[in-house]
C-alpha cells in the first residue's frame, strides 16, 4: 500500500468526535482507541480581561464567541483540561510491553498526516504508539479556533490592525493572536505539556493504563516543536522516567531561537516579534516581575532545561554536556530545504559546536517539492517518489525504535 492510499484509508477511519473507547480496526494488524485525560495544571499565563472588540464583532455572524482569544483565563478551556487522546497498536497483544509517544507541531488540529507514521511506528516495531496533543493543540483547542469563516475575518480584522504583518492567515490567526497578547502562553502551554506527559508515564508505571504495562519501554518519536518538548523531558529525566527512552525527532531539534516560525500554517510575523522578545531578549526582566514564573523556571523540575533551550548562546556548555550524556539514545531526521527546522541548526544544537557529541543526525534531500508542515504531500503526481522517501526515513526511525 502507498502512503497516498495509507493516508486515505486512516484518515477515513479516524474520528475523535465521540468518546467511544472500543478499539476500532485499522486493518494491517492495527487498532485504535481513544482514552480520556484530565489536565491536572493548575497554572496559567495572566490574563489581561478584555472583550472581543466590537469592530471585529461587528463583522462575525451574531453570537459568535471569541472569549478564548481575548479574555478567558486558561482554566476555563474545558477543551484543554478534559480531552481524548488517540493509541495506535498491534491488535491482540494485549497490554504493550513497548510504548512510543509521538509528539506533534506547532500549531496543529488535525492528526491525519501523522497517521501513516503511527502505522508504520506501530506495524514496524511492534510498540503501542500514543498520540498525545500538545496543550490547546489538536482536540485541546477551542472548537471556534477550527472555524475556518470566523478565523478568515479574525485575520482580516489583524491586517488591518497591523499593516505591516506577515503571513497572517486562517489558519494561524487564532494562536498568533493569543501569543501576541500574552506570549507566556507558550511558555505555560509548554510546561502544561510536559506536566501531562509525566503524569501519563506516572500512570503507566503505577499500573493505571489499561492498555501498557507497568514495566514497559517507553521512547519518543516527536515532530518540529513536539522535538523541543521531548528535548526538555529528556534533559531534565524527572525521578528517572527517562533513563532508558531513546528520543527519535524529525524535522526538529534545534533550540528555540533557532527556529524560524513564521509561516501561514504556524505563526505570523507579529506574534512571532513578540514571543522571541519575551523568551529571548526579556525572560530576566519578566522572571522578576512574576514570582510564579520565576518558580517555575528555577528547580528542580524542568524550568532550567527549557531555559538551557531558549538560546544557542546561553548555557551552552550545560546543554551540551547533558546532551553528551543522552547522545547514543537520540537519532534526528533532517530534511535539505527545510525553511523552518534547517537541518545545519539541528546539526549545532544536537551535535554541538565543535561537533563533537555523538548523536546520529541524518538529513535526506526529498526529490519532491515540500513544506515543513507537509513532509510527505499526499499528491498523486508525487506519489511514486514520497513512498521512496517515506520509506527510507521510517526504516531509519523503525530501527532505531525497534
Amino acid at each position: 500500500m502507498t502512503h497516498l492510499e495509507d493516508f486515505n484509508r486512516l484518515k477515513s477511519l479516524f474520528s475523535l468526535d465521540d468518546a467511544d473507547p472500543a478499539p476500532v480496526g485499522l486493518g494491517g494488524g492495527l487498532s485504535l482507541s481513544k482514552l480520556g485525560f484530565v489536565s491536572q495544571w493548575a497554572h496559567e499565563a495572566p490574563a489581561d480581561l478584555i472583550p472581543p472588540p466590537p469592530d471585529l464583532l461587528a463583522k462575525l455572524p451574531p453570537g459568535t464567541n471569541l472569549e478564548s482569544l481575548f479574555s478567558l483565563p486558561d482554566r476555563l478551556i474545558t477543551e484543554n483540561k478534559n480531552f481524548l487522546y488517540p493509541v495506535m497498536a498491534p491488535e491482540g497483544g494485549g497490554r504493550a510491553g513497548h510504548v512510543v509517544i509521538l509528539l506533534h507541531g506547532f500549531n496543529e488540529r488535525h492528526w491525519d498526516k501523522y497517521l501513516p507514521m503511527a502505522a508504520r511506528l506501530a506495524g514496524t516495531t511492534g510498540a503501542t504508539v500514543i498520540l498525545f496533543p500538545i496543550a490547546f493543540h489538536m482536540n485541546r483547542a477551542p472548537a471556534v479556533w477550527n472555524n475556518s469563516r470566523v478565523m478568515q475575518k479574525v485575520s482580516q480584522w489583524r491586517k488591518e490592525r497591523h499593516p505591516d504583518v506577515l503571513e497572517s492567515t486562517l489558519s494561524n490567526v487564532a494562536i498568533s493572536h493569543r501569543l501576541q497578547m500574552e506570549p507566556s502562553h507558550f511558555l505555560f502551554s509548554g510546561l502544561e505539556s510536559y506536566q501531562n506527559i509525566l503524569s501519563l508515564v506516572r500512570e503507566i508505571r503505577a499500573g493505571g493504563h489499561p492498555l501498557v504495562e507497568p514495566s514497559a519501554r517507553i521512547d519518543f518519536f516527536t515532530y518540529s516543536i513536539g522535538s523541543f518538548l521531548g528535548e526538555i523531558i529528556m534533559l531534565t529525566n524527572e525521578d528517572n522516567l527517562f533513563d532508558q527512552t531513546r528520543f527519535a525527532a524529525f524535522c526538529g531539534g534545534p533550540v528555540f531561537n533557532r527556529l524560524s516560525p513564521v509561516s501561514k500554517f504556524i505563526l505570523d510575523s507579529e506574534a512571532n516579534v513578540a514571543v522571541y522578545s519575551f523568551l529571548i531578549e526579556h525572560l530576566a526582566v519578566h522572571r522578576r516581575k512574576n514570582p510564579v514564573l520565576d518558580e517555575l523556571l528555577s528547580p528542580p523540575g524542568a524550568g532550567p532545561n527549557f531555559c538551557a533551550m531558549l538560546n544557542y548562546r546561553v548555557d551552552r556548555e550545560y546543554r551540551e554536556a547533558r546532551l553528551r550524556d543522552l547522545a547514543d539514545r537520540i537519532l534526528a531526521v533532517t530534511m535539505t530545504g527545510d525553511e523552518v527546522v534547517p537541518p545545519y541548526e539541528v546539526r549545532d544544537t544536537l551535535l554541538g559546536a565543535a561537533r563533537d557529541i555523538p548523536a546520529r543526525v541524518l538529513e535526506f534531500d526529498p526529490p519532491y517539492p515540500f513544506r515543513h508542515e507537509d513532509p510527505f504531500p499526499t499528491l498523486p503526481k508525487h506519489e511514486g517518489a514520497v513512498d521512496e522517501c517515506f520509506d527510507q526515513i521510517f526504516t531509519e526511525f523503525t530501527d532505531f525504535l525497534r
